[in-house]
């Protein structure tokens, strides 16, 4: 049997996440990778080095990696102060490779291999970006980290250069898939900054592969305040400049009052999902009563192995249905 083929678009904890929970099953899984981040370890490398951040790379590396709790502690590990300025051995690593190749997208490849990992992971673009966002009083915010702080409402975000190349093999993944996943993780500066690139982008329009967006489960203080899911949808689609997300996956479970007070504590609440909406843009909408697990500390998160097993049992009625037509396509 061909083995189903799933990209995965997005960055920050969401996508790290997502993928350590796929790797399990018989599919093969790539991952786009966002570089836009400029925070921390990640933001000192990229501007020192000027090369694509490797944050969140690293973190999607760890996470398909077989030996995953090892290399996670290894990756994650951050010197003293004054030993390597604070750096995690993860990003140093990735900017050794990327010395030694004089390419970041192949030291991302060379690292990779060398872990033996569970899947691709590919940078969106070869190129250091700086992620710059457009609020709705007009006023320009630069750099990804400083985008939530404005707490505003954003009207759009974009890449700086604007002009940047995607990873051939990121455009050819998108082309070659099955299924892909966007989200989840945080909208603008995880999932629509990979968007940005026109070439991943145009990819997307390109093809009828069928794309699934996972929506997040609560609002993120100053970049979705007060979102619903088709909100989330709807920002998407304005920055592709066309409608083309074919499904949804979104949680329909209540909370606690000790859980929205613990949100509410920090400008959240829950994502509420309008099927009714979803479904006049043809967008059909999954959900699951246990998708959403909830810890000792009233914080909420997708439940992985539930939102995994969905995505892989989409994927696989998708790549019937795929085939299903081209067979009796063949038959006439």
């Amino acid at each position: 049997m061909k083995r189903i083929k799933l990209v995965l678009i997005g960055g920050g904890t969401g996508l790290s996440v997502l993928a350590r929970g796929l790797k399990g099953y018989p599919i093969d899984i790539t991952t786009i990778v966002t570089v836009a981040d400029d925070g921390g370890s990640t933001g000192k490398i990229r501007s020192e080095m000027d090369i694509p951040a490797p944050g969140d790379i690293r973190n999607v590396i760890s996470a398909l990696s077989e030996t995953e709790s090892t290399i996670e502690q290894l990756f994650q590990y951050r010197f003293k102060e004054n030993q390597v300025e604070g750096h995690s051995l993860g990003n140093l690593l990735i900017a050794a490779l990327t010395n030694i190749n004089n390419d970041f997208g192949h030291a991302v490849k060379e690292l990779s291999q060398i872990l033996n990992i569970r899947g691709r992971v590919i940078p969106s673009t070869n190129t250091s970006v700086r992620l710059n966002a457009v609020m709705e009083d007009g006023e320009i915010v630069y750099g990804e980290s400083n985008i939530p702080k404005k707490n505003k409402k954003i009207k759009r975000v974009f890449l700086e250069p604007e002009d940047v190349e995607p990873m051939e093999e990121a455009v050819e993944a998108i082309e070659e898939a099955n299924l892909i996943v966007l989200g989840p993780g945080s909208l603008y500066t995880s999932v629509i900054s990979n968007l940005c690139v026109k070439g991943i982008s145009n990819a997307l329009l390109g093809g009828d592969v069928p794309k699934l967006y996972v929506s997040n489960v609560m609002t993120q203080p100053g970049e979705t305040n007060s979102y619903t899911a088709i909100d989330h949808v709807n920002a998407i689609h304005d920055h592709v400049g066309q409608n083309f997300i074919n499904y949804s996956i979104c949680s329909t479970q209540s909370f606690t009052e000790d859980v929205l007070k613990r949100y509410r504590e920090d400008g959240a609440s829950p994502v509420k999902c309008n099927m009714d909406h979803m479904e006049e843009q043809n967008i059909k909408v999954f959900t699951h009563p246990k998708l959403v697990e909830v810890s000792e500390e009233y914080y909420v998160r997708h439940n992985t192995e539930v939102l995994s097993k969905m995505i892989y049992e989409i994927a696989m009625r998708e790549t019937d249905t795929i085939e299903f037509t081209r067979e009796k396509e063949n038959d006439k």
